[in-house]
């Protein structure tokens, strides 16, 4: 029997009234799953309670999600939040060391929105808290009173980066993507190149230069409704293929023939 290759998804730690519980939204599972034709587990939120090795042993591949939550701006030397803004600081201890230490050992890595983020501050990036308080900047925030297929349906172009990954991947030099956000990247991460560019100067894509996997980020939700848009398609389907190589690869080095 094949066995698929297994990525890990880890969650938002919330307060489900009294009670904290470990969530992912299941668009992202589903995404996985049937896009990227691979076996999920959901990783919970403990930071260092639980070894960054022995999650990385269980899994091909990682997948941060989207989120309500903000990472805490100690991580980037931000300026305080608005009381009352959503942290996760056990999603922070979690994911910022895990993206770190699964790019360094060339596991396929995506990441979406928060997850972008995430990982644009795991590599010394720093983040605009309020884009649309940024002079010259776009408002990239969703209609909330709007409905679902509007909140994530196109908002705004993004030019790709010539001979970028998502430039070879779709063989187009512009796609349009959703927008549903209010932070985004200020400075980019070292060894970080942008992919896709908002039409504000915005960078809504990056990979990690030097990677030995996929190391791809997107700003937009490429989850959403994903077999309908071929992009999105590709991009899972690209990371599943990844994580079916990385697989293949730590199989031959723990087994020798």
């Amino acid at each position: 029997m094949i066995h698929k290759p297994v990525v890990g998804i880890p969650a938002d730690r919330r307060m489900l009234g009294a009670h904290p519980f470990h969530c992912i939204g299941e668009k992202y599972i589903t995404a996985v799953v049937d896009g990227a034709d691979a076996f999920v587990i959901l990783i919970p939120s403990l930071g260092d309670r639980q070894s960054i090795d022995q999650i990385l042993a269980m899994v091909d591949g990682l997948l941060f999600t989207g989120s309500p939550s903000m990472v805490h701006p100690k991580h980037y030397r931000g300026p305080e939040l608005e009381e009352g803004t959503w942290l996760d600081p056990d999603r922070d201890d979690t994911t910022l060391p895990l993206i770190r230490r699964a790019i360094a050992i060339g596991m396929p890595v995506f990441g979406i929105c928060r997850g972008f983020q995430e990982m644009n501050v795991a590599f010394g990036g720093t983040l605009l808290q309020k884009i649309h308080e940024t002079p010259g900047k776009l408002d990239h925030r969703e209609d909330k009173l709007a409905e679902l297929d509007v909140q994530y349906g196109p908002a705004h172009p993004v030019a790709l980066t010539p001979d970028g990954l998502l430039h070879q991947l779709t063989q187009l030099d512009e796609i349009r993507v959703n927008s549903i956000h209010q932070q985004g990247v200020d400075q980019l991460g070292a060894d970080l190149q942008a992919e896709a560019i908002a039409p504000d100067g915005l960078i809504e894509a990056f990979t990690v230069a030097g990677a030995k996997g996929f190391a791809l980020a997107t700003q937009w939700h490429p989850e959403w409704k994903f077999q309908t848009n071929p992009v999105s398609v590709k991009l899972f389907h690209t990371f599943g293929e990844a994580c079916r190589a990385f697989k293949r690869e730590r199989g031959l080095t723990m087994n020798p023939e």
